[in-house]
């Protein structure tokens, strides 16, 4: 067969028209492809196939890309991958739920993070924003059933710039990183910091450290990402086609950020009572109160008329409604998705659900206080996300204790015909500790020693939540 290799290297949409010839092709197709016409691009490559299908061999697929179906040398040169057109190549990975949702697999890295070097850059003259203004996406699917990962086929081949709101966003999250930098923090860098735009471990250990210009502490290897809640919404709204937007929180230009604009719009209603806040937003009132009543009603002071907001989607935020008393007090603590046993156990703390849930979610709080009436009246929001000594040790104790306790065997005893365990109790923790989370005893998942037992979750407690609140609110 004759190998096309025409395509204009100065011209990004002849980049891109021709790398849709990959659409419907899996990894070895077009390595067989490539060895039908042009065997000579891999004489130098013993068992190319085989070392590439090496999973621990990062970036061993896009490598695959790069030299046997644009026929160039991969290397690590930090101008874009087709340096005359300005784009940059990523092929990343998606997969489908069994709910049948799309998402990303993983966050989308962009460039590793000099510490040294990136707090002398602007954002528009920045290495990373030369790597990610003008990207062409190759996304493949992700089956875990596939054992040869050759064998993933290739489906959406796309080029993608951030619009203009993002560019924005993405900028000030830019600008955070780069300032925790300057402040000698890099080692406090977390992911939830941001919004699109995140700070992404990269390390081939969690023990590798690198030195910052302005502390003495090391901090972990990180690389300029777009977060993977970002890169779901790209894939779902941008590159499968048909598919429709959720409403935007900002909908015309703004000088202020996008959290300033959300703390601004939501505080505009400061003192309104739930049943003031019902009747203006929802014209009417509930007899029997959703869960979700409050969240809902931020999502219409913020002008979204359904429960899903783009910029929302996109930085992974989760609203979390919180309900001060009189006494200035919090009586719940905050609770977050059950876990399960067996999983649980398999996994380090490096890369747990748990760890990776809370350093990469950003929520916004939304207050709310009991005044003498007893009537729940909002008091305004704040963003937050985990402070890294916060998950990093406390947090990390309780996830480690839990592991244990799981992996040793749970110990259930009764008292007064209650079920006690031995997982980790609020007064061990000054942060979190386990507790059920099932809507009944029934509602179990399986130990790993095979018993069924009731759904159980991290939760933060009440009076570390109250401490991680503005002043302002407790007024």
């Amino acid at each position: 067969m004759e190998y096309l290799t025409e395509y204009d290297e100065t011209n990004p949409q002849s980049i891109e028209l021709y790398a849709q010839r990959m659409i419907g092709k899996t990894f070895a197709d077009i390595c067989r492809e490539d060895s039908l016409g042009m065997p000579e691009i891999i004489s130098r490559i013993s068992n190319y196939e085989i070392l590439h299908e090496n999973r621990n061999r990062k970036g061993g697929l896009g490598e695959i890309i790069e030299e046997r179906f644009f026929h160039y040398s991969c290397n690590n040169d930090s101008r874009p991958d087709f340096d005359k057109a300005g784009v940059e190549l990523k092929v990343t990975p998606y997969k489908i739920n069994k709910n049948g949702s799309i998402v990303a697999k993983e966050r989308l890295i962009l460039t590793m993070i000099d510490y040294d070097t990136v707090v002398n850059e602007t954002f528009e003259e920045s290495h990373l924003w030369k790597k990610s203004s003008l990207i062409l996406l190759v996304y493949y699917l992700y089956q875990k059933e596939i054992q040869n990962r050759l064998d993933y086929k290739i489906n959406y081949v796309k080029l993608f710039s951030p619009s203009k709101q993002d560019i924005e966003i993405i900028k000030h999250d830019f600008e955070i990183i780069v300032r925790k930098v300057k402040e000698g923090r890099a080692h406090e860098l977390s992911e939830g910091d941001t919004l699109y735009l995140g700070a992404a471990p990269k390390a081939a250990t969690s023990q590798n450290r690198r030195g910052q210009p302005f502390s003495e502490i090391p901090a972990k290897p990180r690389a300029f990402a777009f977060k993977n809640s970002y890169m779901t919404y790209v894939l779902n709204h941008y590159i499968i086609p048909g598919k429709d937007t959720y409403e935007k929180v900002i909908k015309e230009e703004t000088a202020e950020s996008f959290e300033e604009y959300v703390v601004h719009k939501i505080e505009m209603y400061s003192n309104y009572s739930i049943r003031d806040l019902c009747k203006k937003f929802l014209e009417k009132e509930y007899e029997k109160r959703p869960k979700n009543l409050e969240a809902i009603l931020t999502y219409r002071i913020l002008g979204i008329k359904g429960n899903h907001a783009e910029e929302f989607e996109k930085a992974n935020i989760v609203i979390k409604t919180i309900r001060i008393g009189q006494n200035n007090k919090i009586r719940e603590s905050m609770s977050f998705p059950a876990f399960r046993f067996k999983e649980l156990v398999m996994e380090e703390w490096e890369n747990s659900t748990f760890e990776a849930y809370l350093s990469e979610t950003r929520f916004l709080f939304v207050v709310y206080k009991y005044d003498e009436h007893n009537e729940l009246r909002l008091k305004g929001c704040q963003f937050w996300n985990m402070p890294y000594q916060d998950l990093n040790m406390e947090v990390q104790k309780v996830w480690k204790r839990t592991r244990q306790v799981l992996t040793e065997g749970l110990e259930i005893r009764q008292r007064n015909g209650r079920n006690y365990n031995n997982f980790p109790k609020a007064s061990d923790n000054p942060v979190c500790h386990v507790r059920p989370h099932a809507s009944n005893a029934k509602d179990t998942y399986e130990l790993p020693d095979g018993r069924p037992y009731p759904k159980q979750c991290f939760w933060l407690n009440n009076h570390y939540i109250l401490k991680q609140l503005d002043a302002r609110f407790l007024k």
